[in-house]
């Protein structure tokens, strides 16, 4: 039981999180912080959370779960400025996309990475952002990565863990590199190149038409590019070697499908197509 849970950050994911622990009893009280006092009042109106603080250290006071719910360039801000207001027994947590720049943000901020800190990533979400868009049920029967570092006291994973759990997730832990480096391929890279589709063809000089004309399946492909910019440039920035590596393999395999549509191998494109649909048969179950 979390007798007062903060989040730092609420929008859809922070105030997904909030929803769920209240729909299951698991929450006394919900403090909200951050920057907007509009979103926050607009955040107690809707239910979400019980009050809020825009000063971040007296939002932390008190608490004995904190979750950080920013975009990954203001992940160090956030932690120097809660710094020195926790309370010994509070377990602090984040929901960051990519797990080494947030663990690195922890050292420099606090100067080691606190035996408390649990770093953690939700693997759900949806194209719309902010806390109107908020939902009890996003995290069930979905994945939330924890990637605790030897420094990690057992007891806040174990409490971070059961938080998750009662939200409805499967909690698996991965090691911090690895984790970066399945989320450039999975997730990261997927948006990178719906955002580029886009932009792209927003550039056209017929872009109206081709708009007009969009079908399902472009509506399906590029859904995640009306996903938050922000977010995905910290994303960028923060994962960057990793998601350009997988930019750089996909680069390669999209020659390879030019040249073969560039040589009318027909062979060659029903060999592509015929294994991409295999593997997503195989692997995702809708």
């Amino acid at each position: 039981m979390i007798e007062r849970l903060c989040i730092i950050g609420v929008g859809l994911i922070g105030g997904s999180l909030a929803r769920a622990l209240r729909e299951a009893g698991y929450c006394k009280t919900v403090v909200g912080a951050g920057r907007s006092p509009e979103n926050l009042r607009h955040a107690v109106e809707l239910g979400v959370i019980d009050s809020f603080e825009t000063d971040l250290a007296r939002a932390v006071a008190g608490a004995d779960m904190v979750l950080v719910a920013v975009p990954l360039g203001a992940m160090e801000a956030v932690f120097s400025a809660i710094r020195g207001s926790l309370a010994d027994d509070a377990v602090l947590t984040d929901a960051g996309s990519a797990k080494v720049s947030v663990i690195e943000a922890a050292r420099r901020a606090f100067g080691v990475v606190p035996a408390n800190f649990v770093p953690g990533h939700p693997i759900a979400g949806i194209e719309r952002s902010g806390v109107a868009a908020a939902l009890p049920d996003l995290y069930r029967n979905r994945r939330v990565i924890l990637t605790p570092l030897p420094e990690t006291a057992a007891d806040p994973v174990r409490r971070v863990r059961s938080m998750w759990e009662v939200a409805g997730a499967e909690v698996v832990d991965m090691e911090p590199v690895h984790h970066d480096e399945v989320l450039a391929a999975t997730s990261h890279l997927p948006h990178v190149l719906a955002f580029t589709l886009v932009e792209s063809l927003a550039r056209l000089h017929d872009k109206a038409e081709i708009f007009e004309y969009a079908a399902g399946g472009f509506r399906d492909f590029t859904r995640i590019a009306s996903s938050d910019p922000v977010m995905w440039r910290d994303i960028c920035l923060a994962n960057g070697a990793a998601i350009q590596q997988m930019i750089e393999r996909f680069i390669d395999d999209l020659q390879v499908l030019d040249a073969a549509v560039e040589a009318g191998d027909g062979e060659r494109l029903l060999q592509i197509f015929g294994d991409a649909k295999a593997a997503r048969d195989r692997f995702v179950h809708e």
